[in-house]
Protein backbone atom coordinates (compact mmCIF):
# COMPACT_ATOMS: atom_id res chain seq x y z
CA UNK A 1 0.00 0.00 0.00
CA UNK A 2 1.27 3.46 -0.90
CA UNK A 3 2.07 6.27 1.52
CA UNK A 4 -0.75 7.71 3.64
CA UNK A 5 -1.24 11.42 2.95
CA UNK A 6 -4.43 12.11 4.92
CA UNK A 7 -5.43 10.19 8.04
CA UNK A 8 -8.93 10.68 9.42
CA UNK A 9 -8.94 9.13 12.88
CA UNK A 10 -12.24 8.55 14.72
CA UNK A 11 -13.64 12.01 14.01
CA UNK A 12 -16.94 13.32 15.31
CA UNK A 13 -18.63 16.35 13.78
CA UNK A 14 -21.77 17.88 15.28
CA UNK A 15 -23.98 20.85 14.50
CA UNK A 16 -25.64 21.58 17.84
CA UNK A 17 -27.31 18.26 18.75
CA UNK A 18 -27.08 16.82 15.24
CA UNK A 19 -24.18 14.39 14.77
CA UNK A 20 -23.12 14.59 11.12
CA UNK A 21 -20.00 12.40 11.27
CA UNK A 22 -19.96 9.67 13.88
CA UNK A 23 -16.60 8.14 14.93
CA UNK A 24 -15.45 8.03 11.30
CA UNK A 25 -12.00 6.83 10.22
CA UNK A 26 -10.34 6.52 6.81
CA UNK A 27 -7.02 7.02 5.06
CA UNK A 28 -6.15 8.60 1.72
CA UNK A 29 -3.11 7.08 0.03
CA UNK A 30 -0.74 8.77 -2.40
CA UNK A 31 -1.90 8.33 -5.99
CA UNK A 32 -5.33 7.05 -4.96
CA UNK A 33 -8.69 8.21 -6.25
CA UNK A 34 -11.11 7.82 -3.36
CA UNK A 35 -14.77 8.42 -4.23
CA UNK A 36 -17.32 9.11 -1.49
CA UNK A 37 -20.96 8.38 -2.32
CA UNK A 38 -24.18 8.28 -0.34
CA UNK A 39 -27.61 9.87 0.00
CA UNK A 40 -28.07 13.60 0.38
CA UNK A 41 -27.42 14.76 3.93
CA UNK A 42 -25.23 11.79 4.88
CA UNK A 43 -22.18 13.95 5.66
CA UNK A 44 -20.17 13.64 2.41
CA UNK A 45 -19.47 17.34 1.87
CA UNK A 46 -18.89 17.91 5.56
CA UNK A 47 -16.28 15.15 5.58
CA UNK A 48 -14.49 16.79 2.67
CA UNK A 49 -14.50 20.19 4.36
CA UNK A 50 -13.02 18.75 7.56
CA UNK A 51 -10.09 17.38 5.51
CA UNK A 52 -9.25 20.93 4.49
CA UNK A 53 -9.79 22.45 7.93
CA UNK A 54 -12.85 24.38 6.77
CA UNK A 55 -15.05 22.65 9.35
CA UNK A 56 -13.94 22.09 12.96
CA UNK A 57 -14.46 18.67 14.52
CA UNK A 58 -15.53 17.89 18.07
CA UNK A 59 -13.53 14.71 18.56
CA UNK A 60 -10.85 12.65 16.86
CA UNK A 61 -8.09 14.00 14.64
CA UNK A 62 -7.27 14.61 10.99
CA UNK A 63 -3.68 14.82 9.80
CA UNK A 64 -1.97 15.58 6.51
CA UNK A 65 1.53 14.08 6.52
CA UNK A 66 1.37 13.99 10.33
CA UNK A 67 0.44 17.69 10.55
CA UNK A 68 -2.83 18.32 12.34
CA UNK A 69 -5.53 19.72 10.07
CA UNK A 70 -7.08 22.44 12.19
CA UNK A 71 -7.94 26.05 11.34
CA UNK A 72 -6.12 27.05 14.54
CA UNK A 73 -2.92 25.28 13.49
CA UNK A 74 -0.16 27.71 12.48
CA UNK A 75 0.56 25.45 9.48
CA UNK A 76 -3.02 25.53 8.13
CA UNK A 77 -2.18 27.87 5.21
CA UNK A 78 0.59 25.53 4.11
CA UNK A 79 -1.69 22.51 4.53
CA UNK A 80 -4.43 24.11 2.42
CA UNK A 81 -1.91 24.72 -0.34
CA UNK A 82 -1.17 21.00 -0.35
CA UNK A 83 -4.78 19.87 0.12
CA UNK A 84 -6.65 21.84 -2.53
CA UNK A 85 -10.42 22.01 -2.76
CA UNK A 86 -12.79 22.57 -5.68
CA UNK A 87 -16.33 23.61 -4.76
CA UNK A 88 -19.56 23.08 -6.67
CA UNK A 89 -20.21 26.82 -6.68
CA UNK A 90 -16.90 27.70 -8.46
CA UNK A 91 -16.02 30.53 -6.01
CA UNK A 92 -14.46 32.63 -8.79
CA UNK A 93 -14.02 36.38 -8.28
CA UNK A 94 -16.49 38.01 -10.71
CA UNK A 95 -14.52 41.27 -11.05
CA UNK A 96 -11.29 39.52 -12.08
CA UNK A 97 -10.33 37.97 -15.40
CA UNK A 98 -9.90 34.21 -15.65
CA UNK A 99 -6.11 34.60 -15.75
CA UNK A 100 -6.15 36.84 -12.66
CA UNK A 101 -8.42 34.41 -10.81
CA UNK A 102 -5.90 31.63 -11.38
CA UNK A 103 -2.73 33.59 -10.63
CA UNK A 104 -3.97 35.42 -7.51
CA UNK A 105 -2.99 32.79 -4.94
CA UNK A 106 0.33 31.72 -6.52
CA UNK A 107 1.41 35.38 -6.54
CA UNK A 108 0.07 36.40 -3.11
CA UNK A 109 0.53 33.17 -1.14
CA UNK A 110 3.42 31.41 -2.87
CA UNK A 111 5.17 34.67 -3.85
CA UNK A 112 5.66 33.64 -7.47
CA UNK A 113 6.67 36.17 -10.06
CA UNK A 114 3.67 37.28 -12.11
CA UNK A 115 5.28 36.23 -15.39
CA UNK A 116 5.94 32.72 -14.08
CA UNK A 117 2.44 32.40 -12.59
CA UNK A 118 0.79 33.59 -15.80
CA UNK A 119 2.79 31.17 -17.96
CA UNK A 120 1.81 28.26 -15.76
CA UNK A 121 -1.84 29.38 -15.72
CA UNK A 122 -1.86 29.59 -19.51
CA UNK A 123 -0.34 26.10 -19.78
CA UNK A 124 -3.06 24.73 -17.50
CA UNK A 125 -5.82 26.56 -19.38
CA UNK A 126 -4.48 25.08 -22.60
CA UNK A 127 -4.68 21.59 -21.08
CA UNK A 128 -8.40 22.00 -20.34
CA UNK A 129 -9.21 23.73 -23.62
CA UNK A 130 -9.79 27.22 -22.24
CA UNK A 131 -6.72 29.21 -23.30
CA UNK A 132 -8.96 31.43 -25.45
CA UNK A 133 -10.87 32.45 -22.30
CA UNK A 134 -7.91 33.74 -20.29
CA UNK A 135 -8.93 37.41 -20.62
CA UNK A 136 -12.66 36.75 -20.19
CA UNK A 137 -14.60 37.25 -16.95
CA UNK A 138 -16.57 34.53 -15.11
CA UNK A 139 -19.92 35.97 -16.24
CA UNK A 140 -18.87 35.30 -19.85
CA UNK A 141 -18.32 31.57 -19.26
CA UNK A 142 -20.70 28.63 -19.11
CA UNK A 143 -21.05 26.64 -15.91
CA UNK A 144 -18.83 23.87 -17.25
CA UNK A 145 -16.16 26.35 -18.28
CA UNK A 146 -16.23 28.04 -14.87
CA UNK A 147 -15.84 24.69 -13.15
CA UNK A 148 -12.85 23.83 -15.33
CA UNK A 149 -11.32 27.19 -14.39
CA UNK A 150 -11.91 26.37 -10.71
CA UNK A 151 -10.01 23.11 -11.20
CA UNK A 152 -7.16 24.94 -12.94
CA UNK A 153 -7.03 27.45 -10.08
CA UNK A 154 -6.59 24.59 -7.61
CA UNK A 155 -3.94 22.91 -9.79
CA UNK A 156 -1.96 26.16 -10.02
CA UNK A 157 -1.08 25.79 -6.33
CA UNK A 158 0.50 22.36 -6.95
CA UNK A 159 -1.56 20.51 -4.34
CA UNK A 160 -0.62 16.98 -3.35
CA UNK A 161 -4.28 16.09 -2.75
CA UNK A 162 -7.33 17.47 -4.54
CA UNK A 163 -10.78 17.46 -2.93
CA UNK A 164 -13.79 17.71 -5.25
CA UNK A 165 -17.13 18.57 -3.66
CA UNK A 166 -20.03 17.74 -6.01
CA UNK A 167 -18.35 19.71 -8.78
CA UNK A 168 -21.04 18.80 -11.35
CA UNK A 169 -24.08 19.32 -9.11
CA UNK A 170 -24.83 22.84 -10.35
CA UNK A 171 -24.26 22.06 -14.04
CA UNK A 172 -26.66 21.39 -16.88
CA UNK A 173 -26.38 17.77 -18.06
CA UNK A 174 -24.57 18.66 -21.31
CA UNK A 175 -21.86 20.48 -19.33
CA UNK A 176 -21.18 17.64 -16.92
CA UNK A 177 -19.03 15.57 -19.26
CA UNK A 178 -16.51 18.33 -20.00
CA UNK A 179 -15.75 18.64 -16.28
CA UNK A 180 -15.65 14.89 -15.66
CA UNK A 181 -13.22 14.45 -18.57
CA UNK A 182 -10.76 16.81 -16.87
CA UNK A 183 -10.95 14.82 -13.62
CA UNK A 184 -10.58 11.52 -15.51
CA UNK A 185 -7.44 12.89 -17.13
CA UNK A 186 -6.04 13.86 -13.71
CA UNK A 187 -6.73 10.32 -12.50
CA UNK A 188 -4.84 8.87 -15.46
CA UNK A 189 -1.89 11.09 -14.51
CA UNK A 190 -1.80 9.63 -10.99
CA UNK A 191 -3.25 12.57 -9.05
CA UNK A 192 -4.39 11.91 -5.48
CA UNK A 193 -8.06 12.85 -5.24
CA UNK A 194 -11.03 12.56 -2.92
CA UNK A 195 -14.25 13.02 -4.88
CA UNK A 196 -17.76 13.48 -3.52
CA UNK A 197 -20.25 12.86 -6.31
CA UNK A 198 -23.75 11.77 -7.23
CA UNK A 199 -22.56 10.73 -10.69
CA UNK A 200 -22.44 6.96 -10.20
CA UNK A 201 -21.20 6.07 -13.68
CA UNK A 202 -18.37 8.53 -13.22
CA UNK A 203 -17.59 7.14 -9.75
CA UNK A 204 -17.43 3.65 -11.22
CA UNK A 205 -15.05 4.82 -13.95
CA UNK A 206 -12.64 6.94 -11.93
CA UNK A 207 -12.42 5.39 -8.44
CA UNK A 208 -9.70 3.17 -7.04
CA UNK A 209 -11.79 2.81 -3.90
CA UNK A 210 -15.38 3.70 -3.08
CA UNK A 211 -16.71 4.67 0.35
CA UNK A 212 -20.46 4.57 0.93
CA UNK A 213 -21.53 6.97 3.67
CA UNK A 214 -24.89 7.00 5.42
CA UNK A 215 -25.95 8.92 8.52
CA UNK A 216 -22.36 9.92 9.22
CA UNK A 217 -20.98 6.38 9.14
CA UNK A 218 -19.02 4.38 6.59
CA UNK A 219 -21.48 1.61 5.79
CA UNK A 220 -19.42 -0.06 3.08
CA UNK A 221 -16.16 0.39 1.20
CA UNK A 222 -14.32 -1.49 -1.49
CA UNK A 223 -13.17 -1.48 -5.09
CA UNK A 224 -15.52 -0.02 -7.70
CA UNK A 225 -16.25 -3.51 -9.00
CA UNK A 226 -17.07 -4.89 -5.56
CA UNK A 227 -19.23 -1.93 -4.57
CA UNK A 228 -21.18 -1.51 -7.79
CA UNK A 229 -21.40 -5.14 -8.91
CA UNK A 230 -21.55 -6.99 -5.61
CA UNK A 231 -22.49 -4.69 -2.68
CA UNK A 232 -22.39 -6.48 0.66
CA UNK A 233 -24.84 -4.46 2.77
CA UNK A 234 -28.57 -4.12 2.28
CA UNK A 235 -28.28 -0.35 2.67
CA UNK A 236 -25.81 -0.13 -0.24
CA UNK A 237 -27.96 -2.42 -2.38
CA UNK A 238 -31.00 -0.24 -1.79
CA UNK A 239 -29.03 2.92 -2.59
CA UNK A 240 -27.67 1.50 -5.86
CA UNK A 241 -31.10 0.30 -7.01
CA UNK A 242 -32.00 3.92 -7.74
CA UNK A 243 -29.28 4.24 -10.41
CA UNK A 244 -28.80 2.90 -13.92
CA UNK A 245 -25.23 2.17 -14.90
CA UNK A 246 -23.46 2.34 -18.22
CA UNK A 247 -20.22 0.67 -19.11
CA UNK A 248 -17.61 3.39 -18.70
CA UNK A 249 -13.97 3.01 -19.71
CA UNK A 250 -11.68 4.25 -16.96
CA UNK A 251 -9.09 4.99 -19.62
CA UNK A 252 -11.39 7.51 -21.25
CA UNK A 253 -10.47 11.13 -20.93
CA UNK A 254 -9.59 14.26 -22.85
Amino acid sequence: MSEVLINVDHIVKRYDNNTVLNDLSLQVHKGEVLVVVGPSGCGKSTLLRTMNGLEPIQDGQITYRDKKVDAKNKDITEIRQKVGMVFQSYELFPHMSILDNITLSPILVQKKERKEAEKEAEDLLRRVGLIDKKDAYPRQLSGGQKQRVAIVRALAMHPEVLLFDEVTAALDPEMVREVLDVILELAKQGSTMVIVTHEMNFAKAVADRVIFLDKGNIVEEGSPFDFFEDPKTERAKKFLQTFTFDKVDKGAGI
